[in-house]
């Protein structure tokens, strides 16, 4: 089951450092060994509420894939630069099964109640 991994990205000044165009160059090679892959980027249209700056969607083959790389030694030798240039929430997310209804999910929740 493939796992999503979005980021809610606030760069101050809306122009990236030095640090984060150095965190840029390195971090795509430390995504390519787990298999992650970037679908989305960039400045969002919002609908509803408030989503002050952009959006990064990235696949992963499955969760465990996303948590590697996360953690990966890598990975983290270059996370403090992404962290002292922005402002970062990031979650995993994993996709639905192929099966999936939304009016299903609804009976289980009732179910449930």
């Amino acid at each position: 089951m493939k796992t999503y991994l979005i980021n809610h990205l606030r760069i101050p000044g809306d122009v990236p450092n030095s640090d984060a165009l150095e965190y840029l160059e390195q971090v795509e090679a430390t995504v390519s060994p787990f298999g992650g892959k970037w679908l989305a980027q960039g400045p969002v249209d919002v609908l509803e509420g408030g989503w002050p700056g952009a959006a990064v969607l990235m696949e992963f083959p499955n969760r465990d894939a996303a948590l590697a790389w996360y953690n990966s030694a890598a990975y983290q030798a270059i996370r403090p630069l992404r962290v002292k240039s922005a402002i970062s929430d990031l979650v995993l997310i994993d996709e639905l099964p192929g099966d999936f209804t939304l009016k299903n999910f609804v009976a289980q929740l009732r179910a449930a109640c």
